[in-house]
């Protein structure tokens, strides 16, 4: 019999083995898992979903075809679909929270785009060389700072130079420095020199090798010991800084901002200053704007501070940062990405404050009226119950009673509501568009990590929930001038632990919100490694 050629063109059927011909393939009968080859030739050009279904769906025909999956079989069949829509679920799950994470990031970022008059600011700033360029309306701005710092390397290196930027920024004849610092040893005091001598601003720079703790009342603990109270310690370190404000021919300051060991950027401090609720003439309107700070690229800091606008504490440290209780105003302000979030205290490592509240008003008047210069009525409420003198930090003289000093200035320049739950704006903000962080690592993220924020919405709200936050504060609605009754330790020589917790009626003072059970004392001689405070706890 003759051999026949095949035609190039032409192929044997025979041997084909092509899903288009139902001559030599059975679907039902096909096995792409087992066969390796044919599988990788049926999936090839397919998208990742399309794999995933025909999978699943090739499982299902196995099952139901008799000659594969026999009835007494039939159980391990089903267990391995199973298995199959499990991955199924799986990955399309997976590929889902992948795509609703990068859509996040690349469209609905938190706190990402400037207003225009943040833009505005930031752009003169670039644009220009100049000294001033950003402080369009010259204000005079009293720079503070405490610090420790004991290799010199905050001074000397980020912090520092940050410092120096911002200051021209200002207008070095706009500023006036002052840092007070201690116990930072040989190399903090050397970076503090060398400081000094770069800077051509007004200013005043101290440094002590120790505290004098004799300006600080020492209170008696039940055990008969007589400690320093942290809170005390830390408001004397801050009206130490504010001291220059009280010589004479000092000029009347527009702003001050108090700046923590933070990493900043001079930019932000000015959009802090100069941008925070501006009016309709574009001029910031506040009494204390407050910066966002972190402690890793996630975790919000100062929580011991802040206090939402009701006076509710902070729920879990991450985004949005503030629970719902109450009418949840602050978190609501925070979803919805205001600048001036309205809160009744905060810090956040820096912070602006109307610098009229800081200065003696009546001299501000006599030195206006000897220039001849028209000075508007200052609106400047009482000053720790002293309505004579400027604003100063303080801490709670109740024993097992603790509030920050950094909330309890917020509580003294506020003028009280009439009840707590209905106030709608104190003039404090938090402005999360402006962010610090207490490492140049962590804050080289933050600009990447508020891209994802909104992602956390429902986790914080249903976590916080479960975690009981906030907590309780027994004071929180009580309002200065109240008659209320409060649970106060009364110190008693006579009983084994020194006293008793006894409830009193008695008239409220301000900041009742800021407070919480605890008694904070410095540790004087602290060790290296060893922190400078500990908590003592309220006797059982």
């Amino acid at each position: 019999m003759a051999i026949r050629l095949l035609h190039p063109d032409e192929y044997d059927l025979v041997t084909r083995s092509s899903f288009d011909s139902q001559d030599t393939f059975n679907v039902d009968e096909a096995d792409f898992v087992s066969r390796t080859p044919r599988a990788k030739s049926f999936y090839q050009g397919q998208s990742l979903l399309t794999r995933l279904i025909s999978t699943s769906f090739v499982g299902y025909h196995r099952i139901t075809s008799p000659a594969r999956c026999p009835r007494t079989r039939r159980h391990r069949c089903y267990h391995r679909l199973i298995a199959r829509r499990a991955c199924f679920f799986l990955y399309a799950g997976l590929a889902l929270l992948i795509a609703f994470i990068s859509l996040t990031f690349l469209f609905w970022p938190s706190y990402t785009y400037l207003p225009p008059h943040y833009r505005s600011l930031r752009q003169a700033v670039l644009q220009l060389n100049s000294p001033g360029r950003g402080n369009p309306r010259s204000e005079k701005v009293f720079i503070a700072a405490i610090l420790y710092d004991p290799g010199g390397t905050l001074v000397g290196g980020q912090w520092g130079t940050a410092v120096r930027d911002l200051i021209h920024l200002l207008g070095e004849e706009n500023v006036f420095l002052s840092i007070y610092e201690n116990g930072s040893g040989e190399e903090g005091h050397r970076a503090l020199q060398v400081l000094n001598e770069r800077l051509v601003c007004n200013k005043s720079i101290v440094y002590e090798e120790r505290f004098n703790f004799t300006r600080i009342p020492k209170d008696t603990l039940p055990d008969g010991s007589q400690r320093a109270r942290r809170i005390a310690y830390l408001a004397e370190m801050r009206n130490l800084v504010l001291e220059p404000l009280e010589e004479p021919f000092q000029p009347q300051y527009d702003r001050l901002l108090y700046l923590n060991d933070v990493m900043f950027n001079p930019i932000d401090a000015l959009q802090l200053l100069f941008s925070t609720n501006i009016d309709q003439e574009g001029v910031a309107q506040y009494r204390a704007a407050c910066a966002v700070d972190f402690i890793n690229a996630f975790k919000f800091y100062d929580t011991f501070a802040t206090r939402d606008l009701h006076g509710y504490g902070m729920g879990l440290p991450f985004f949005p940062w503030f629970t719902s209780a109450g009418s949840g105003r602050s978190r609501q302000d925070v979803l919805e990405e205001r600048d001036a979030v309205r809160v009744r205290s905060c810090w956040g490592g820096m912070v602006a404050f109307d610098a009229k509240f800081f200065q003696d008003s009546r001299s501000s008047l006599r030195r206006a009226r000897r220039e001849k210069q028209f000075v508007p009525t200052l609106d400047l409420p009482p000053a720790n119950n002293d309505p004579r003198g400027p604003i100063r930090f303080r801490a709670e003289e109740e024993m097992f009673w603790e509030a920050s000093e950094c909330c309890l200035i917020h509580a003294d320049i506020q003028v009280e509501p009439t009840s707590m739950d209905e106030v709608t704006d104190g003039g404090i903000y938090l402005n999360p568009f402006v962010r610090v962080a207490y490492d140049s690592t962590t804050h080289s993220w933050l600009w990447t990590t508020r891209r994802f924020e909104r992602l956390y919405t429902v986790a914080h709200d249903l976590a916080t929930r479960v975690a009981g936050l906030p907590f309780q504060s027994p004071r929180r609605a009580h309002l200065s001038g109240d008659e209320v009754v409060e649970e106060v330790w009364v110190p008693d020589a006579m009983s084994s632990s020194g006293g008793t917790f006894q409830m009193l009626k008695r008239t409220a003072t301000k900041g009742g919100f800021c407070g919480g059970r605890d008694l904070q004392v410095i540790i004087e001689d602290r060790q290296l490694g060893q922190d400078g405070w500990e908590s003592i706890p309220p006797p059982e």
